[in-house]
């Protein structure tokens, strides 16, 4: 059970630098741009062998480059988070000083009667009683920090652990659980989706492309069981892509992949199947990881092209013939229940559990009904095979002449172990290694008679 501190200001007062800067991670988004930081991000701070989990949220305060409704977005967003929050630490800018707006957004703070203790970021090169000296007048606890360099982190640990009152609620963290990324190309509905599943408005929406900028993990517990859902920012095709906030945005999209289990691929059904959607179903193909495939805004589409959309599926995404279909409607939630029925059959299937003999008769009963071709005139020759890793499955096949086998074949074989041990909507790698000569680079010690044989020979050569 850990208590909550929220982190809370105006954009670019540096709460993401000091959210990365307390978790020891780079979970957040950082770069010299407001508003930046949209929805809640969450992580967990060690100090003093106790656990905070620890809010990093948008700016409060509109910016030039937002529009009125996005930043009223961010705006509930952040007032979520300071009603969940035991604590707030609210972040002011040493540079900038005390302005209006950081005295209209004192009396916002102060209404929910939460404890606030006011950090003064950028503080680095200024005295410490003159970077604090014109705050005293909100009436808070105050103290200098600089989040980029760490100066003044301890204290503000110190302070802010001693200011949280002892009966706070707390968040129980369950580390064991399902971890579900939502992918996919910009405006096809991954944080609408995220928002149906959860019930509420976790996340921010709205119809302007590129809303979500962070990948945001958001814990789920459906049915008795734990969950974690990713929302990650939409992934456009890299010649499009030139702002740099971007990039890296979508770098972390395909890092979720990595943390993920399951990877459910949204795509558009008015738009249909794109070269961008395969390139992102072909990303998560090579990483092994379990795919399924949510067809959304099917509500809006009449019956032939409800089928005309299916038949183009079927051709696009014919390479990946594991993954599962679902056809839904996030903003409604037509077909959105289906979905964790799918996922909890993903994740009986993840575990298989069997032993190396049985992953072995698998193997020679496939070899027995199709062989693989020989090479130079040998037969390759498989010999055993056993489980090699979990999340992706990974199945060792131990042989001869093994670097030879063809691709199609090494694609025979996974598809036999995917029927064979009823995987549902996962792929699996299949890795050989080669059965090694046991007697290569072993030579015998000649005994003198054959030395002596052995010199005859070589004269006998020479004088011929």
């Amino acid at each position: 059970m850990r208590p909550v501190i929220a982190i809370v200001g105006r954009p670019n007062v540096g709460k993401s630098t000091l959210f990365n800067r307390l978790t020891a991670t780079r979970e957040a988004l950082v770069a010299d741009r407001p508003g930046l930081t949209r929805d809640r991000q969450y992580g967990v701070c060690h100090y003093g062998g106790r656990g905070l989990l620890v809010i990093d949220t948008g700016g409060i305060g509109p910016e030039d480059h937002d529009s009125e409704a996005v930043a009223e977005l961010m705006l509930a967003q952040a007032m979520r988070a300071v009603r969940e929050a035991a604590l707030l630490i609210w972040l002011v800018d040493a540079r900038a000083g005390l302005t209006p707006a950081d005295q209209s957004l004192a009396a916002l703070l102060r209404k929910p009667g939460k404890p606030i203790l006011l950090a003064v970021n950028k503080a680095e090169g200024y005295p410490p009683q003159l970077a604090v000296a014109e705050f005293y007048s909100l009436g808070l606890a105050v103290l200098p920090v600089s989040a980029k360099r760490g100066d003044g982190i301890d204290s503000l640990l110190a302070a802010a652990s001693d200011m949280i009152p002892p009966d706070a609620e707390a968040i129980a963290e369950n580390t064991a659980a399902l971890t579900i990324a939502i992918l996919g190309r910009p405006n096809v509905g991954k944080s609408t989706l995220i928002n149906r599943l959860l019930g509420e408005q976790r996340v921010l929406t709205c119809a302007q492309p590129g809303t979500t900028r962070d990948s945001i993990r958001v814990p789920l517990q459906k049915n008795g069981k734990d969950y974690v859902l990713i929302d990650t920012a939409g992934v456009r095709r890299k010649s499009r892509i030139r702002d740099p906030v971007e990039k890296f945005s979508v770098i972390k999209s395909f890092d979720a992949i990595q943390a993920a289990t399951i990877i459910i691929l949204v795509i558009d059904a008015k738009e249909g199947p794109t070269e961008q959607d395969s390139a992102l179903l072909g990303m998560i193909k090579d990483s092994g990881k379990s795919a399924l495939v949510a067809v959304n805004k099917w509500d809006g589409l009449q019956a032939d092209e409800k089928t005309r959309i299916k038949a183009r599926l079927s051709h696009r995404f014919g390479f990946i013939d594991y993954a599962q279909y679902h056809y839904i409607s996030a903003l409604h939630g037509a077909g959105v229940g289906n979905l964790f029925k799918t996922i909890d059959r993903i994740e009986r299937s993840l575990a298989p559990g069997l032993s190396s003999a049985d992953l072995t008769r698998i193997l020679e009963d496939a070899v027995f009904r199709h062989p693989p071709r020989m090479i130079r005139g040998r037969r390759i020759k498989l010999r055993y095979a056993h489980l090699g890793g979990l999340n992706p499955i990974r199945i060792i096949i131990h042989g001869n002449q093994t670097g030879s086998v063809p691709e199609h074949y090494k694609q025979y074989l996974a598809g036999v172990f995917r029927r064979a041990l009823k995987l549902v909507g996962t792929g699996l790698w299949i890795e050989f290694k080669r059965a090694d000569n046991p007697y290569k680079g072993k030579k015998n010690a000649l005994t003198r008679a054959q030395l002596n044989k052995r010199r005859r020979l070589l004269r006998h050569v020479k004088s011929r």
